[in-house]
């Protein structure tokens, strides 16, 4: 019995080894039949594969996947850090100009609005003329540093 077993454990290894060793091949026919066959295609197959242990390679894959990167140098790495860095120095300056543009256009605007509060209340004005002196504002000159209040609100208002 002993005997029996040796031998059948020697046959079932030897089939299993001869399977592992065979090639088997898969492609579709002229008629569009997928034909699996211990021997190659011929050469008007289509898809023609070599089946590795149930498996279709994928060296025969299309062409149309990326080929991966190659990996990036510690240079190249560093060179992107120093551009990320830079643009964010730029991005940060340029957002810290439009708020000082914004804080800038608000005071403008709130200094016009109040002259154009004050010119309108009917108050008294006096101004500095050339020599030093004080004077009070005339109607007409009243009026038109009223119309140039008015332009500097809607200009710095908006």
């Amino acid at each position: 019995m002993k005997n029996l077993l040796i031998f059948v454990f020697g046959i079932a290894s030897t089939v299993t080894a001869l399977n592992t060793n065979a090639q088997t091949y898969q492609w579709k026919d002229s008629s569009g039949h997928t034909v699996i066959s211990d021997t190659p295609p011929p050469g008007s197959a289509k898809d023609g594969s070599r089946i590795i242990g149930g498996k279709v390679p994928t060296s025969n894959a299309p062409s149309s996947a990326k080929p991966a990167e190659a990996p990036k140098s510690m240079a190249e790495k560093e060179l992107e850090f120093k551009k990320r860095q830079q643009e964010l120095t730029e991005k940060s300056e340029k957002d810290a100009k439009e708020k000082a543009l914004a804080a800038e256009k608000r005071d403008n605007c709130d200094r016009a609005q109040k002259q154009v509060t004050l010119l309108e209340s009917g108050q008294r004005i006096a101004t500095v003329d050339e020599k030093g002196e004080r004077r009070v504002m005339e109607e007409a000159e009243k009026a038109k540093e009223m119309e140039r209040a008015r332009r500097a609100v809607s200009d710095s208002c908006k």
